[in-house]
């Protein structure tokens, strides 16, 4: 008797843990500039080095044609946007606002104050930009149309220009 509690309370375990488990969520429209209607994304004459999402999170990696960098962000819960210069150091983009430093890595996008980390955001889809002195190879003759519809804008982006 005891070994079919234990496995009933077993199965109700890891039935219940399915449940709490974050639901997949279909990355967002994405071309070659960014995500289409929101902050992270590059209008140009910028180009896009690496734009990202996260749980929570937006951003894009821009390079102006005067070679710096921009950091393009966006809060998902409230819409909040960031916009500031950046810098690069390897494969990592580094940029500050107000005491607060955001490391965006192909990896993660990373929050700190100083020393003290306060989120680190794992990147949930992840996209590499052509933003480099490389001849880019020309575009496929036809682009792949999704067999699923995508998800409407997020509320907080909804109508973003792209500026």
């Amino acid at each position: 008797m005891l070994t079919r509690t234990l496995f009933v309370v077993g199965v109700a375990a890891a039935s219940s843990s399915l449940l709490l488990a974050p639901a997949a969520i279909a990355a967002p429209t994405a071309d070659a500039q960014g995500y289409v209607d929101s902050t992270a994304r590059c209008a140009p004459p910028k180009e896009a080095v690496l734009f990202g999402a996260t749980g929570s999170s937006r951003v894009a990696i821009c390079k102006t044609s005067d070679g710096e960098y921009e950091y393009r962000g966006v809060r998902l819960r409230d819409g909040a946007k960031l916009i500031v210069p950046a810098t690069q150091t390897g494969d990592e983009f580094t940029a500050e606002n107000d005491g607060i430093t955001y490391f965006v890595s192909e990896e993660s996008l990373t929050i700190s104050a100083g020393t003290r980390v306060i989120r680190e955001e794992p990147m949930v889809d992840v996209h590499e930009g052509q933003a480099d002195d490389a001849p880019s190879a020309p575009p496929p003759a036809s682009t792949p149309k999704p067999t699923k519809p995508l998800p409407p804008p997020l509320p907080a982006e909804e109508g973003h220009t792209g500026t």
